[in-house]
């Protein structure tokens, strides 16, 4: 069997700078580094043990006042995003379109959008078959963890030449930084982290206890602000148990697929989203249209269910954790679930049910651990984190303890938003974790 040679080089291919997206200099980078780097010696079908990562990096095209010449983009400090999911690339900026949270960014960074591997622009892994069966797709998927993610990004680091860079994670990307923090600190310049702060030495059980506990209390806030939803709720849920909710394209939705809806309530205006997808007819076109963008999980980024488990285990076994933890009131078919994967929710769904054995191979895998806390605690990094008080997908409990591990790392705690909150608020979440992290202000 292949294995990666010892003396392997992560080689780099960039483009040019930009001016095509209006507003914006924009520069490609491809790297390609080892698929699996623990020497398992797992590769591809054809043989192919490395991998593509793609990075767009953007900074804003400024001309100089005297001249007219465009100022130099490295002069600016770099940073790197690293977008949530786990299963999802990075965005793609457009000016044009107005550039919201990315601009508050820019004002003082040039950006790095890395589509993490196995998404976007990266070699992707976006079939089940792509290890040539699902047992060798699971074991592939084994080497798209943050551990793997934190060491394609130092191969970039280098290969760039950056000495240090700031990292910005939403979410999942938040994970990958705090791993980051773990393994290599001493890259660091600044980490900010947007409602992703992982539990460390906390069971993956214990995790979704608490986020089911929050939707459920989620869900009672928004029947309390829509009293005839709850009736609508029921309604339809028993109309897709009987395979009469459907898309528009003629997919049955079903029971436990439906349920993912509850995801829209925890992010900024879902609530007010979720009632008015609710107060339409079912079988309307509109309805039967909008429905399928409303749910979470689906075939444009299948690995963001069928690895989403696994990006919780700080070691062991999940062991479909989402279905096993799952409260018995939750049999009320008017309580939602928001990124809680059970085996129907693939079942249900024709894009993923291919991905079910991949999915059932990495429930049963023995994860390692992916933080050390003791090396996090003597992490000289200064950074900033922004816990959203009432977030459904990364509990706040843990959250805080996790923080609690860096010494650098101000909190700062907000019902003022939701999980989208660095989207959401436009830049205002980075410019006061900026101003947390720079000692601006104290809290």
């Amino acid at each position: 069997m292949p294995v990666v040679p010892a003396a392997f080089s992560p080689s780099l291919s960039s483009s040019s700078w930009s001016r095509a997206t209006a507003g914006l200099l924009t520069r490609d980078h491809r790297l390609r580094v080892p698929l699996d780097r623990s020497g398992a010696g797992d590769h591809f079908p054809d043989g192919a043990t490395t991998i593509s990562v793609y990075a767009r990096e953007i900074c804003l095209h400024e001309p100089a006042e005297s001249t007219g010449a465009t100022a130099d983009p490295l002069t600016r400090p770099p940073l790197l995003f690293l977008q949530g999911g786990p299963g999802c690339e990075a965005p793609r900026p457009s000016a044009d379109a107005g550039l919201g949270w990315l601009g508050a960014l820019l004002e003082h960074h040039r950006v790095l959008l890395l589509d993490q591997r196995g998404t976007g622009l990266s070699t992707p892994v976006d079939r089940p078959d792509a290890g040539g069966d699902p047992a060798a797709t699971a074991r592939l998927l084994t080497h798209f963890r943050a551990d793997e993610i934190v060491e394609d990004c130092e191969d970039l680091r280098r290969a760039l030449g950056i000495e240090r860079w700031s990292l910005l994670g939403q979410s999942f990307g938040g994970f990958c930084t705090t791993r980051y923090l773990s393994a290599h600190p001493d890259s660091v310049e600044t980490a900010f982290l947007t409602g992703g702060l992982p539990a460390i030495g906390r069971s993956i059980d214990e995790v979704y206890a608490l986020t089911y506990a929050a939707m459920r209390d989620r869900c009672e806030e928004f029947y309390t602000r829509y009293p005839g939803d709850r009736e609508r709720m029921a309604a339809l849920m028993e109309a897709a148990g009987r395979g009469q909710v459907r898309t528009c394209r003629g997919d049955a939705v079903g029971p436990e697929r439906l349920r993912g809806l509850g995801a829209m309530l925890g992010v900024s205006g879902g609530m007010d989203r979720l009632h008015h997808l609710l107060e339409r007819d079912p079988q309307s076109g509109a309805f039967r249209c909008d429905l399928p963008e409303a749910l979470p999980f689906g075939g444009r980024n299948p690995l963001y269910a069928v690895v989403h488990e696994s990006c919780w285990a700080d070691g062991g076994v999940t062991a479909w954790a989402a279905e096993r933890v799952r409260p018995a009131d939750f049999d009320d078919p008017t309580l939602l679930t928001g990124e809680h994967v059970r085996r129907a929710v693939l079942e249900e769904d024709p894009a993923l049910r291919p991905w079910l054995e991949v999915a059932e191979a990495l429930a049963a895998h023995e994860w390692d651990r992916l933080y050390d806390a003791d090396a996090l605690s003597a992490a000289d990094v200064p950074g900033a984190a922004a816990v959203y008080a009432g977030d459904v997908y990364v509990p706040m409990e843990t959250s805080l303890a996790t923080a609690s591990l860096m010494p650098r790392l101000r909190t700062w705690v907000t019902s003022e938003y939701e999980h989208d909150g660095s989207r959401a608020s436009g830049g205002a979440v980075f410019r006061r974790l900026r101003d947390l992290a720079a000692g601006v202000v104290v809290r």
